[in-house]
């Protein structure tokens, strides 16, 4: 039986569309897919590899080096302080004297947000929800939750430099009396457990900034019981400086401004703090940026660690980022040594001796290591 011309071409089209759906639904999804080329991502973004030299290591660019600037001006126009003569010295690059120390109420932003949450901890929000972080900001809405010294005004009796004494807590200055010439300072900044009653003649008995993380302040409690630490210093001209170190600060501190229970957390319960008295408002309490303390690890305390697992976890001490936070914000520091050429203070995960004298040498007056041999010499001026 013969087929006709028109017949067999039908026949002929259908088998080719049998087989090509065949095809398509069969062949091609085992195919491997060409991988596109990978996009460049923004800098800062997290896990992202940074190029190095041959023989050096590289290091995630994770850190995120780029930071928001401050435009509130400074406090003094002091031509002898350490913003002036850090210019002079090799740390002239790497000192920010824009960086924004503090944050409040006009970075709760969902743009800010959205910069910052990409680091975890003290260094940005990626511990903290949206929500949290714009309602306790809010709160920090006057001009002295922007200011380190806000009270400045009152108090400068004609000077035009702020002068701040920095206390440790490491018991080195126990039988210096020291605490005349530590009180007769502008400003005395305290942390953690910072022991006073009954070593006032050593330790002076003045605290105008204290510096903690709620995380550091409850251990110190438990810490430094024996020793008679209750709880952070409580006076009139006291100032409370938050280093956040996730919600827990954020959430502390709003129940501490508006005197109300901490909602959740290991901190909740059915009634206020009261950490910190009865009388505190607003404007007792300040916030470090978390752009401040990235900016701290990354360029003055770099650490092996931020190459391990636990690099998101790792910042500086409490200790340090109060030391620091003086360098950049007071004009100057005392001139005379306390009690020892050194004073240990906690820096990071290691720990290292600074001097509290000027080095002979120095071309500023600045913090320097002490000895040389010290872990991590980087603030030591004209040091490497």
């Amino acid at each position: 039986m013969s087929i006709s011309y028109p017949k067999c071409l039908v026949l002929c089209l259908g088998l080719v569309t049998v087989l090509l759906i065949l095809y398509l639904l069969f062949v091609i999804p085992r195919l491997r897919p060409v991988q596109p080329y990978p996009s460049r991502q923004p800098s800062g973004t997290p896990n992202t590899p940074k190029t190095s030299k041959p023989g050096q290591t590289t290091e995630p660019t994770y850190i995120g080096d780029k930071y928001a600037v401050d435009y509130v001006p400074f406090q003094t126009k002091c031509q002898d302080g350490i913003r002036q003569k850090v210019k002079l010295t090799n740390f002239s690059k790497t000192f920010l004297d824009r960086i924004p120390v503090l944050q409040w109420h006009k970075h709760a932003t969902p743009q800010e947000y959205e910069r910052l949450r990409r680091y975890p901890g003290a260094h940005g929000w990626g511990s903290v929800d949206y929500n949290t972080v714009s309602e306790t900001l809010s709160i920090l809405n006057i001009s002295a939750s922007r200011l380190m010294f806000d009270d400045w005004e009152t108090r400068a009796n004609g000077s035009s430099c702020i002068r701040c004494a920095v206390v440790g807590n490491g018991g080195i200055l126990q039988g210096s009396k020291m605490g005349r010439e530590i009180d007769q300072h502008d400003y005395v900044l305290r942390t953690n457990g910072a022991v006073i009653q009954g070593f006032e003649e050593d330790v002076g008995s003045r605290t105008s900034l204290y510096i903690f993380s709620t995380n550091t302040l409850r251990n110190s409690m438990r810490a430094y019981a024996k020793q008679g630490f209750q709880g952070p210093p409580q006076s009139e001209e006291t100032r409370y400086v938050f280093l956040p170190d996730h919600d827990r600060d954020y959430l502390l501190l709003k129940a501490a401004v508006t005197r109300r229970p901490v909602t959740r957390g290991p901190e909740r319960s059915n009634v206020p703090p009261k950490y910190f008295g009865d009388n505190v408002t607003a404007t007792n309490f300040k916030i470090y940026h978390p752009d401040f303390i990235r900016y701290l690890r990354n360029r003055f305390l770099r650490s092996s660690t931020m190459k391990t697992k636990y690099m998101n976890i790792y910042r500086p001490s409490t200790g340090a980022v109060m030391l620091l936070a003086a360098v950049h914000t007071c004009d100057q520091r005392s001139r005379q040594p306390w009690a020892s050429p050194c004073s240990r203070i906690s820096l990071g995960m290691r720990s290292m001796s600074w001097s509290l004298r000027e080095a002979p040498k120095a071309k500023a007056t600045f913090f320097t290591c002490c000895p040389k041999s010290a872990a991590m010499p980087v603030l030591c001026d004209g040091e490497t």
